[in-house]
């Protein structure tokens, strides 16, 4: 049963790229598809689009020159990991064809399908793809705002703030407190903020074991739970503790200049405090007209293209993507199909309802990897579980076992970074 499920996600990359690949060129096309975001969604989909397509101009927006992942960026918390092994350029996809600008996207027009940037320049499009991930709700928590990050550490974008929440847990006494607050759903990587307390709580057990982590949580749930709590039970009895919302992990107010979280029934003083901010689409998003009152993106399941603006896909963290969590690895699947959407949307064919997978591999300890995935299919214009597919590590099994998940955890991301990048 492991081999099967193993081997059938090992091959779902590809089996998503054959579909797309597999689909005959535009006719001496010289359509125009601009891709917004260089993150695992956007770069993947000018690339997919580029490969399957060469009669397309595609233009990939991407405001940073460097994009740092934010899978196994916790490893990087916990000093397990450089932040260099994070980083990536956009060299190689620029060298296939692919018009890469270095530049931000300030407006939309989708009546005359118009892209303007912060450089002044405009690129007309024939479609628009959007993947600009995640963008705080700053203020909706009192007390934190983007100032107070620069003391207390979302850490929920990978890079600087990576490394500040680092330093912190570095320069923090033996017997000291972190506390971590963690969001209502939805928001970016579900089982995160479980997986940064546990390499956290590694740490501190190898370094400052007289010290404790709190998780103070919004949710009574989250991904991979049962799976979580066996490994805390086992490595970090007495060091980590979880308070769920039924009692009282709510933080309702923060004092970043004294490090105290605040929630219904109790007030936290922090050593290092991390709060992870409640979020909503990248600004683009709402700038474009496609981001509802919730803040995210609805679509439609079969080719991403947004239910309030025809003619713009959207893809990744900022797309309401049904029963698919907000994952690297969704926004690798979804940016696929979205490209294989968009390449039959253009040649004036109907795109066939997909099937998206998902694989996230958490890390409890270096050498302890957990691990669930999902099949998803079209249902009633929403992308829904297909039953009996996918399914969590097992809850009882051996260390080896754990050890090799670790290693699966470490193959998975050299494999979609390659794959997006190089």
């Amino acid at each position: 049963m492991r081999t099967t499920r193993r081997a059938f996600l090992g091959g779902s990359a590809a089996t998503v790229s054959a579909a797309v690949l597999g689909a005959p060129a535009l006719a001496q096309a010289k359509a125009r598809v601009v891709v917004l975001g260089g993150g695992f969604a956007g770069a993947t989909c000018a690339r997919e689009l580029h490969r399957a397509e060469p009669g397309l101009v595609v233009t990939l927006v991407e405001e940073n020159p460097i994009y740092t992942a934010c899978p196994f960026s916790n490893s990087v918390i916990a000093g397990l990991r450089d932040i260099a092994a994070q980083r990536f350029g956009y060299e190689a996809i620029g060298a296939e064809g692919i018009s890469v600008a270095q530049d931000r996207a300030r407006a939309v027009d989708p009546q005359r399908r118009l892209v303007s940037l912060s450089s002044g320049a405009a690129l007309g499009y024939d479609r628009l793809v959007l993947a600009p991930g995640i963008d705080f709700r700053w203020g909706t928590l009192p007390g934190y705002d983007e100032a107070a990050s620069a003391l207390v550490p979302h850490a929920w974008k990978a890079d600087e703030q990576t490394l500040l929440l680092r330093r912190q847990l570095e320069a923090m006494a033996d017997g000291g407190t972190v506390v971590i607050s963690a969001p209502a759903n939805p928001y970016r990587c579900p089982p995160g903020p479980y997986e940064r307390a546990s390499l956290i709580a590694y740490y501190l057990k190898s370094k400052k074991p007289r010290s404790k982590l709190i998780i103070l949580d919004a949710k009574d749930s989250f991904s991979k739970q049962r799976l979580f709590h066996a490994g805390w039970q086992q490595l970090y009895p007495g060091l980590l503790e979880w308070v769920p919302l039924s009692s009282g992990g709510k933080v309702t107010r923060v004092d970043p200049a004294t490090g105290t979280l605040v929630t219904d029934f109790a007030t936290y003083k922090a050593d290092v405090a991390n709060v992870i901010p409640p979020q909503r689409a990248g600004g683009i998003a709402e700038t474009a007209g496609v981001a509802d009152q919730t803040g995210w993106c609805p679509i439609d399941p079969i080719t991403f293209e947004s239910r309030l603006q025809p003619g713009i896909h959207v893809i990744g963290d900022a797309a309401i993507a049904g029963a698919m969590p907000k994952s690297a690895f969704a926004a690798n699947a979804e940016a696929k199909v979205c490209a294989a959407a968009v390449a039959a949307r253009l040649r004036g064919e109907t795109p066939s309802p997909p099937k998206l997978i998902n694989n996230c591999y958490s890390l409890v300890a270096p050498d302890y990897g957990i691990s669930v995935a999902g099949v998803y299919h079209p249902v009633n214009g929403q992308l829904a579980d297909v039953e009996g597919a996918g399914g969590l590590s097992p809850a009882d099994t051996a260390p080896d076992f754990r050890a090799l998940e670790a290693r699966y955890a470490e193959a998975w991301f050299r494999t979609i970074t390659t794959e997006t990048f190089a």
